[in-house]
């Protein structure tokens, strides 16, 4: 008759969504030991790695070099990148008002120049 009014049994592991048993279960995810060591041990080895790459770039000035200016034209190329899409952006918009009726362009662009001038207004104050 008790088991009645509570229902069913939970499986274990599972939370009843309670504040108590979600803050237990999560609790008891933050103390497993086996997750805490593995993630020092990687920490551990990765510190190794990056000792043992920079003593080697210490080593060999050529290939420092080399890496500098590889990950300078890497970040030289994403750079130009994101300025190709932002000039396609910029060419869709324009594309997208010049199909647009005329009377609707002109709208259109007011409420655009209303909304990019009250942006930069903000940007502008909150750099002050």
């Amino acid at each position: 008759m008790l088991r009645a009014r509570l229902g069913p049994p939970m499986a274990e592991g599972a939370s009843s969504g309670e504040p108590i048993d979600m803050l237990v279960k999560s609790t008891r995810d933050l103390l497993r030991p086996e997750e805490l060591v593995r993630e020092a041990t990687r920490d551990i080895v990765k510190d190794e790695i990056r000792r043992h790459l920079e003593k080697t770039l210490r080593e060999e000035p050529k290939l420092d070099q080399a890496l500098r200016d590889a990950v300078h034209d890497l970040l030289t190329a994403r750079a130009m990148e994101y300025a190709a899409l932002v000039r396609v952006g910029t060419a869709t918009a324009r594309l997208g008002l010049a199909a647009l009726p005329a009377d609707v362009r002109r709208a259109l662009t007011k409420d655009l120049v209303e909304l990019l001038s009250k942006e930069l207004g903000q940007i502008v104050e909150r750099s002050l």
